[in-house]
């Protein structure tokens, strides 16, 4: 395939990095950073230089333990966009059929684009709670799919997808032969949704359904941990080492203070967690109180996680968005990079009064907005 039909950068991570930065930033989609003062650290702990070898055992070894898997399944990678570039880099070549998710978090799209694939979407609406339609997907299967792609929870709409559906699209995928994808990047966000429903089935990994299924994920959404790079992919052995030789190519030698920081990190996950939960329920009550009487808006709230994706019923959402930053020092995530121009994202994992007066900005400028139009 001609280079020229090819993705060769992301126009969303080009605007997060150089145009989301207000005061208000509702765009982050992850829980505010941790600071590095919370971890029982001295400089005595870190070292620059450790061994080059395929995956620091003691991370190795954590991550397996956190998954419910064996280490030789994990393979290390900078970050859940990383692990999603070699997974499918693994898996696919160029003129194979990637079935894929719409909408969708753009760089899946872009990645796919960029290794040659074909890109065939299957719905998500929010008519139906962007929930996930297995007959779509047997519908769009053909024997040259060699890859099924999703994001659990859904980026940009926070829906979640039931283990009984993985488990009926793995059985699709390994009738022809093909993978199963699903960043799980937010899925651990699901545990409080389980800690207050005792009859609520535990949530898992879809690394457990199969072997036609690759996990990928990281410590950065759910933790507040973006800067430590701490993502891994989960994959049967023989497609974890192949994952690790293709690394070679990509990052030769790991960072070993980032490796020790990791681990330190996963040895204090319950109180990182803790922290992370505290500051979500307080976000989540915000965002309730935002959204009642919203008439302006269609919205699907979904059970957790730290975004929501609403549909603005009149006006344009980029004419919105510029008075939004101009007027109200306020950001929100265009819908434009999921392929939905109506709707826009808000993120609630930032600081809680940040977030509060963050809503409270967006309900004037909504308020504002409709009496311009």
């Amino acid at each position: 395939m001609s280079t020229s039909n090819r993705a060769m950068s992301s126009t969303y991570l080009e605007w997060a990095k150089l145009h989301s930065v207000e005061k208000y930033n509702l765009a982050t989609s992850g829980i505010q950073s941790y600071p590095l003062s919370g971890l029982p650290l001295s400089l005595a702990d870190l070292e620059i230089n450790g061994p080059t070898v395929y995956g620091y055992e003691p991370l190795q070894q954590r991550l397996a333990q956190k998954s419910g898997v064996g280490p030789d399944c994990v393979v290390v990678s900078n970050g859940t966009s990383m692990s999603n570039h070699l997974a499918m880099a693994a898996l696919l070549e160029p003129g194979d059929d990637v079935l894929m998710e719409f909408p969708t978090y753009g760089l899946l799209l872009e990645v796919a684009s960029y290794l040659g694939a074909k890109i065939v979407r299957f719905d998500r609406r929010m008519e139906n709670d962007f929930a996930v339609d297995v007959g779509e997907i047997r519908a769009k299967v053909t024997a040259k799919t060699r890859l099924i792609v999703l994001t659990n929870l859904h980026n940009p709409s926070g829906a979640f997808i039931d283990e009984g559906t993985l488990r009926s699209i793995g059985e699709i995928a390994a009738e022809t032969g093909a993978h199963v994808l699903v960043d799980e990047v937010y899925l651990d966000m699901m545990a409080d949704v389980v800690a207050e429903n005792v009859s609520a089935p535990p949530v898992r990994s879809s690394i457990h359904l199969g072997s036609q299924f690759v996990v990928t994920t990281s410590l950065t959404k759910a933790y507040g941990l973006s800067g430590l790079r701490c993502g891994w992919i989960l994959a049967e052995p023989a497609l974890a080492k192949r994952i690790w030789r293709l690394n070679d190519l990509f990052n030769a030698t790991p960072s070993h203070p980032t490796e020790l920081l990791s681990v330190l990190a996963l040895d204090h996950l319950g109180q990182i967690r803790d922290r992370a939960r505290h500051l979500l329920r307080t976000n989540r009550r915000a965002l309730d109180l935002f959204l009642t009487d919203r008439t302006d808006l269609d919205v699907y709230v979904p059970p957790a996680g730290t975004v929501v994706f609403p549909r603005l019923k009149t006006g344009s959402v980029d004419e919105f968005c510029t008075m939004l930053r101009r007027d109200y020092e306020t950001n929100v995530v265009p819908g434009r990079f999921f392929e939905m121009p109506r709707h826009f994202r808000i993120g609630i994992g930032g600081d809680a009064e940040m977030t509060s007066e963050g809503l409270r900005r967006l309900g004037c400028a909504l308020d504002d907005f409709a009496g311009r139009s």
